[in-house]
């Protein structure tokens, strides 16, 4: 299973959580406690960090959204042999619903950029094999724009145009 699609509790599990004390805006008790996070995942060196907020518990849930967003953009696996059942249960009429801060969209973002790879960056023939048309993939990916630049690196890595929402 991809790091990205564990549950939260084993994912923590595999990553080191530190402590820190950021600055910025939210009182003079933002500077006095350690209540921002930054998680390192063991395995593949992929870091996430927030500090946003003055409580300790909201940043490790926003630091662990982005190690998991992280992870899909950074960790390749092989294509699934077919569209997983969370993708399954997700598409509607070749769209995709899920917005961009829900707990599956790591998940989800990550298959997609499995099955690309796969097909050579090819948004077109890898689309219909998802069940979603070429735009609706091309949306997934915009909602996190580091997916969307990165395939259009590897795109005009091999000639093709890029791609834009």
């Amino acid at each position: 299973m991809h790091p990205a699609a564990l549950p939260a509790a084993a994912l923590l599990r595999e990553c080191e959580q530190t402590p820190v004390r950021r600055s910025g805006p939210g009182g003079q008790h933002r500077n006095k406690a350690h209540t921002g996070v930054v998680l390192s995942h063991r395995p593949t060196g992929v870091r996430a960090e927030a500090s946003e907020s003055r409580l300790r518990a909201q940043n490790l849930k926003v630091a662990l959204q982005r190690m998991r967003v992280n992870l899909a953009l950074a960790v390749r696996g092989p294509a699934p042999a077919g569209p997983s059942a969370l993708w399954r249960g997700r598409v509607r009429d070749q769209r995709l619903l899920v917005r961009a801060d829900h707990s599956d969209f790591p998940a989800l973002l990550t298959e997609a950029l499995d099955v690309l790879a796969a097909h050579e960056d090819e948004v077109v023939s890898a689309a219909p094999w998802l069940g979603l048309t070429p735009t609706q993939l091309v949306r997934l990916l915009a909602k996190e724009p580091r997916a969307l630049a990165a395939l259009n690196a590897a795109r005009a890595a091999k000639g093709l145009r890029a791609l834009r929402d």
